[in-house]
């Protein structure tokens, strides 16, 4: 049942990410209308998604990549719900639908298959940690993607040529106020998630800390974000630089999950 509703899920995402290319294509607020509760319709039926997963599975559905990066989507569209709401951003669904989809599509690859959790996963630790740092990854895929609409905002007044884009993005200064908010989101989260990480680890394996490939990128992940935070309260950072180290930072974390999850390094490798 919890596979059926996934490729619902997926289909409805796919007819979001059509929808919403035409609303940047022709501009008109109703098609962005029908995009909006498309995009809704799709999240609703992912958390049934998720719920029938938990329940088939009798356990939280975060014991491999396939249900990981359903996860990871499911918290993606949450956060943009919830901005959606607060700020009024139609555009935004236009970024956000194409890059959940792209989730969901890597992840309809990979085994599906319900399998038992491994024993040193069955535990109330798993959804905490777990939870903590996807909702971190969303609200971080949240930054990368608009510091990718500064980019492009930027581009178009530096270039002089109003048109295209232009008038669907949001000022540059709510692009930052808003990629700075989700960055103020997802630092506190990712501290938690390896906190609460290396508390698991000890009850688990007797080490805090073992350096294992997925705890050390998650450190270098952690000093490229706190480096950023700093900058932006510190030196004041912002605009161009924010949103060029915020794509980078992303990349580097997902690239770095991606990496460790394919060839199964270290003690993460129970989550495949």
């Amino acid at each position: 049942m919890n596979i059926t509703l996934f490729y619902i899920t997926a289909a409805l995402y796919l007819s979001a990410t059509f929808i919403t290319t035409a609303y940047l294509i022709v501009h008109n607020d109703k098609i962005i209308a029908v995009a909006n509760k498309t995009i809704l319709a799709g999240f609703v039926f992912h958390t049934i998604t998720m719920i029938s997963r938990w329940v088939e599975a009798g356990r939280p559905p975060f014991a491999d990549l396939h249900e990981a990066l359903t996860l990871f989507s499911w918290m993606l569209v949450a956060i943009y719900l919830l901005i959606r709401f607060r700020y009024r951003l139609a555009v935004l669904g236009a970024f956000v639908a194409p890059f959940a989809l792209l989730l969901l599509i890597t992840a309809s690859f990979l085994p599906k298959e319900i399998i038992p959790l491994a024993p040193s996963l069955a535990s109330w630790w798993l959804p905490i940690h777990v939870g903590l740092a996807f909702l971190g990854n969303a609200f971080f895929a949240m930054t990368f993607i608009f510091g990718i609409m500064y980019l492009i905002q930027e581009r178009y007044l530096k270039s002089k040529k109003v048109g295209g884009l232009y008038f669907l993005l949001p000022s540059l200064d709510i692009l930052d106020e808003l990629g700075y908010k989700c960055l103020t989101y997802g630092f506190p989260l990712l501290t938690l998630a390896m906190i609460t990480g290396a508390i698991w680890a000890e009850y688990v394996w007797g080490s805090y800390w073992s350096w294992e490939p997925r705890q050390t990128w998650s450190l270098i992940t952690w000093f490229l974000y706190a480096a950023l935070l700093h900058g932006r309260l510190t030196v004041g950072w912002r605009g161009r630089k924010a949103a060029v180290y915020s794509i980078i930072g992303f990349l580097i974390l997902i690239s770095s999950f991606a990496v460790i999850k394919i060839f199964s390094w270290g003690t993460h490798a129970v989550f495949r």
